[in-house]
C-alpha cells in the first residue's frame, strides 16, 4: 500500500493530500459507485479505482481545462467537465441517482498555483485572472475594474477576513479610472503600504484568496454541492471533504453536524439532534508531520467525514 501511495503522489499536477485518510473515510465498497468532485490531477481518483472491482464506478468532476489531460483510461471511470455545483443534474444524465460516497478536495491545485499565467500565486507577475474555468465568468481584473468601494470592501472583509478591508477597497477605487490594475505585481505594489511589516506574504495571500473566492463563487458552489450530496448519498453513504481555510471548513462542519449552513440546531421530542448527516469525525483530521514535510500544502488541510443517516 505504501508503494502504491507513493505512485499516486508522483504527479506534476497535484499531490493528493491525506490520501489514505480519505480512502479510509470513504469506507469503499468494491462494487460501489463514487464521485470525486475535484478530480484535478487524478491522484485520489486513481487510488479509489484501485479499490474497486469490475462492477465499481467512479465519476470525476473538474471544470479546469488542464485537468482533462489527466483523465484516466478506465471503463470504470467517467469524467464530467463541469462545476461540482451541477453534481446532481450531471449524474442524472448518466442515470446515476444514488452513490456510495463523495470526495471533495477543495481549494486550488499545486499545478494551478505553479502556472504563472493563471494568476493564482503572488510569486509570479501574471495577468489577474484567478478563474478555475478560464472560459467562463469574470476575472479578478474585472472585479477590480468594476466593483464599487462597498462591493470591494465586502469581498476583502468576508472572504479575506482582512481588518483593513475598507482601506484596501479605497486604495483600489482611487485609481480605477486612472490606471487599470492588470497584473499580480501591480496589485501588490498598490497595496504594499497597507501590509503589516513582516506579514506581507500573509496579507497578499488573504487579498488573493478573497478575490479567488469572489471570482469563482467558491462558497456558493460549495453550499450547492453539499446540499446535493445529501440527496445523492445512499443510507450510510460517506461524504469526505477536505478544506484549506476557515470559511470552507465552517460551512462543511455546520452542514455535517446540523444539515444546514447556519448551524441551527433542531432536536426531536427526546432531545436528539435532527440532521440528515451523522459526523464520523468529531474533530477535523490533520496531516501528519511527515506528510507536511513532504507536502507543505497539507499543513492547512482539515478533513471531515460524515455519513448519510
Amino acid at each position: 500500500m505504501l508503494k502504491q501511495q507513493q505512485n499516486y503522489l508522483e504527479t506534476e499536477y497535484h499531490n493528493p493530500v491525506m490520501l489514505l485518510e480519505c480512502l479510509d473515510g470513504l469506507k469503499i465498497n468494491p462494487k460501489g459507485h463514487y464521485v470525486d468532485v475535484t478530480f484535478g490531477g487524478g491522484g485520489h481518483s486513481r487510488a479509489i479505482l484501485d479499490r474497486l472491482d469490475e462492477d465499481g464506478l467512479l465519476f470525476g468532476f473538474d471544470q479546469d481545462k488542464d485537468a482533462k489531460r489527466n483523465v484516466i483510461d478506465d471503463s470504470r471511470f467517467i469524467f464530467i467537465d463541469d462545476n461540482f455545483s451541477n453534481l446532481k443534474d450531471c449524474l442524472r444524465l448518466f442515470r446515476e441517482f444514488e452513490v456510495d460516497g463523495i470526495l471533495a478536495d477543495l481549494g486550488i491545485s499545486s499545478y494551478q498555483i505553479d502556472t504563472p499565467e493563471r494568476g493564482f500565486s503572488t510569486r509570479f507577475d501574471a495577468p489577474l485572472d484567478l478563474r478555475m474555468n478560464t472560459k467562463a465568468g469574470i476575472s479578478a481584473k474585472d472585479v477590480l475594474d468594476s466593483y464599487d468601494i462597498m462591493e470591494l470592501k465586502r469581498v476583502f472583509k468576508d472572504y479575506g477576513e482582512l481588518k483593513n478591508a475598507y482601506h484596501i477597497a479605497q486604495k483600489i477605487v482611487s485609481i480605477q479610472n486612472l490606471s487599470p490594475i492588470n497584473t499580480t505585481f501591480e496589485l501588490k505594489e498598490l497595496l504594499a503600504p497597507l501590509a503589516i511589516r513582516g506579514q506581507e506574504n500573509k496579507f497578499y495571500a488573504m487579498v488573493f484568496q478573497a478575490l479567488r473566492i469572489e471570482v469563482n463563487n467558491e462558497l456558493g458552489t460549495l453550499r450547492d454541492m453539499l446540499s446535493q450530496s445529501c440527496e445523492l448519498l445512499k443510507k450510510d453513504g460517506r461524504l469526505v471533504v477536505m478544506s484549506y481555510h476557515s470559511l470552507e471548513d465552517r460551512l462543511v462542519k455546520n452542514f455535517m453536524k446540523t444539515g444546514n449552513f447556519e448551524a441551527k440546531v433542531e432536536k426531536d421530542f427526546f432531545g436528539n439532534l435532527i440532521s440528515p448527516m451523522e459526523m464520523i469525525t468529531k474533530k477535523p483530521v490533520l496531516a501528519t508531520n511527515d506528510e507536511i514535510m513532504q507536502n507543505p500544502r497539507s499543513r492547512s488541510a482539515k478533513l471531515r467525514i460524515a455519513k448519510k443517516k
